[in-house]
């Protein structure tokens, strides 16, 4: 019974010694690009990206560990670059913005396969339904930013796919006008604030 309880206590100090090492890191606006592509009637992909947004997460660099991901994007800040297309992702066929003005990721953990790449699966919610989507992520760079202010920053490359069809988003699925499987990418470089 006291080699339970000594290895119990044991436990419950290293994890509250790993929990104490997680850092609080928050994407850098300025170097945050969330992009995707869609297929247009099988002849190009059509690009759009995401130009407002925020997001942190607690992390550990050495063991890895990962928690607490949110990130919100604007989901009228929607740039195709054409004004008609934008207006009309914005509308009813495909983000509802009036209706469902954010979308949102949200992740507890990941899973490390490698000293810089790993999966991070999580709930992102568009159209207000929520479902599972893993992102593969690479870890580009860990160090202190060269300019301005000294604290440490993060360079991430993420990728995942959706279907659009399984948030709701059925426009130009059935003909083929538009694709129903969207390519997402996010690049960002994540400050430490603590």
């Amino acid at each position: 019974m006291r080699t339970f309880i000594a290895t119990t206590a044991l436990l419950t100090t290293l994890a509250a010694t790993a929990q104490a090492d997680l850092a609080r890191y928050e994407l850098d606006g300025e170097h945050t690009a969330i992009y995707f592509t869609v297929d247009h009637i099988g002849y190009a992909k059509t690009l759009g990206i995401f130009t407002d947004l925020s997001g942190s997460f607690m992390y550990d660099v050495e063991t890895q560990e990962l928690g607490e991901v949110v990130v919100s994007i604007d989901a009228g800040s929607v740039n195709t670059f054409h004004k008609r297309r934008d207006g009309h992702v914005r509308g009813g066929d495909f983000l509802h913005v009036s209706e469902h003005p954010e979308i949102t990721f949200v992740a507890s953990g990941g899973t490390p396969s490698g000293d810089t790449i790993g999966t991070v699966t999580g709930d992102l919610t568009i159209l207000g339904v929520s479902l599972p989507v893993t992102l593969v992520v690479t870890l580009n760079k860990v160090a202190d930013y060269p300019f301005g202010h000294k604290r440490e920053v993060l360079g991430l490359s993420m990728a995942t796919k959706i279907q659009r069809s399984d948030f709701g988003m059925t426009y130009g699925v059935e003909n083929n006008l538009v694709g129903d499987e969207v390519t997402i990418n996010i690049e960002t470089e994540a400050m430490k604030m603590n």
